[in-house]
């Protein structure tokens, strides 16, 4: 009978060890939810981490049975080889989620669904970041241990570190862009420059930062469209953070109106309209006229609101119903194109004087009548085409010959005739 049950004594004690780990899992599961009743977020999160717990427990638990019933020969020598491999896949996937869990438990205290959650939101790039560096650094480490475990590797492993500065220049220059990448990523975790829910305005389009990684970062557009950027578009080009400070933020509304626009009934009408909503935060809500040029008037409304979006649909509103209002109770003050008719030439002449009538004179033909009255002395007579009888007779000198000239040259032909 003996000889029957020693075989089996290994596995019965795996079994019992494989059993013992699964209680014990779930007696640390409820011991953490138990400590932890206020958060009913996390019950739903630690389901993350129930399986690599019973995993490393039941793991354990196997090599103590074997290490205990079995002697040193060399199938358990290669089981337990498997064993610690998979144990240390299983610790590096319980790490994993205890970070995952980690991050749950520091994000639920700040809260980011009110006016000003500047500190949660930068908390929440943070922390955010720092788990997926951690996880990057617990798969490596993970990695690097399982290498470890075989003797070949090890020896491998040693050459590798004799050569680690040629390997790392050439790992450096092949990989520069990345690791610019990497490195931009974090800076702009830890140096506040952007935050996750931030407010910026980046290649002429609005919108909220929804995701930062190592490498890139996500903006969520106004239009519910993605906008992807390396990280180190926001570490070299300027762009705009609207929620830099704090979440506060202002906007004008402009109208270009007629110079008779009723600016203090303007001011009346626009007081109601924001006593009258819940998006203004009743610290900025004036109304000027910030320019008077091109036939227009230009009044500018500036208001403030809680954050951008209530903004938007402040400005919005406003504009709305100060156009109803001109349109409604003062048509007058809405833009107008105006038009000036001017008496033309002709009709500014004398009445009763026609231009080929029996006293007009033909052109060429000059009178003192035609040249206004300029004093003899005056020394520029000498420098113009017009004020004196000379000055005219020099003029046409310049445009060519007049009528006067094919006159003369009639006469010559005919007397020779």
């Amino acid at each position: 009978m003996q000889e029957f049950l020693t075989p089996a004594i290994p596995f019965l004690a795996m079994a019992l060890a494989v059993v013992a780990g699964l209680v014990l899992s779930w007696l640390v599961r409820r011991v953490v939810l138990q400590l932890n009743r206020s958060k009913p977020e996390l019950r739903e999160t630690s389901r993350v981490a129930r399986l690599p717990l019973r995993l490393v427990l039941c793991l354990i638990g196997v090599r103590i049975a074997l290490a205990v019933t079995t002697e040193d020969v060399p199938w358990r020598r290669n089981v337990d080889h498997l064993l610690v491999i998979a144990l240390i896949a299983s610790v590096a996937w319980l790490a994993i989620a205890l970070l995952l869990i980690i991050e749950l438990m520091v994000l639920t205290r700040y809260r980011v669904d009110v006016a000003d959650n500047r500190r949660a939101r930068r908390l929440r790039t943070q922390v955010i970041l720092a788990r997926r560096i951690g996880v990057a650094l617990i798969a490596v480490v993970a990695l690097g241990s399982m290498m470890l475990t075989f003797p070949a590797i090890q020896a491998l492993g040693a050459g590798l570190l004799a050569s680690a500065g040629v390997i790392s220049i050439v790992a450096g220059l092949a990989a520069q862009t990345s690791l610019v990448n990497v490195f931009a990523g974090i800076q702009l975790a830890f140096t506040d420059a952007i935050r996750v829910d931030d407010v910026v305005v980046v290649q002429k389009e609005w919108g909220r930062i929804e995701e930062i990684t190592l490498t890139y970062v996500v903006v969520h557009i106004w239009d519910d469209r993605r906008l992807i950027l390396p990280s180190t578009y926001f570490t070299t080009t300027p762009f705009e953070n609207w929620t830099r400070r704090q979440s506060e933020v202002m906007g004008t509304v402009e109208f270009d109106l007629d110079w008779r626009a009723p600016v203090e009934a303007m001011r009346t009408e626009l007081k109601r309209v924001l006593a009258g909503t819940e998006l203004w935060d009743e610290r900025v809500g004036i109304l000027q006229i910030t320019d008077a040029t091109s036939g227009y008037v230009r009044v500018r409304v500036l208001v403030s609101a809680a954050d951008s979006a209530s903004l938007f649909d402040l400005r919005c509103l406003i504009r709305e119903e100060l156009v109803l209002f001109l349109q409604q109770d003062h048509p007058t003050a809405l833009p107008h194109v105006r038009l000036e008719s001017l008496p033309s030439a002709a009709a500014a002449g004398t009445p009763g004087t026609s231009p080929t009538g029996a006293g007009a004179r033909r052109p060429g033909k000059l009178s003192a009548a035609d040249v206004p009255s300029r004093h003899p002395a005056d020394p520029q007579d000498s420098q113009l085409f017009t004020g004196s009888i000379e000055a005219i007779q020099r003029s046409r000198a310049f445009s060519g010959p007049g009528e006067d000239v094919f006159e003369d040259r009639d006469k010559t032909i005919a007397s020779k005739n």
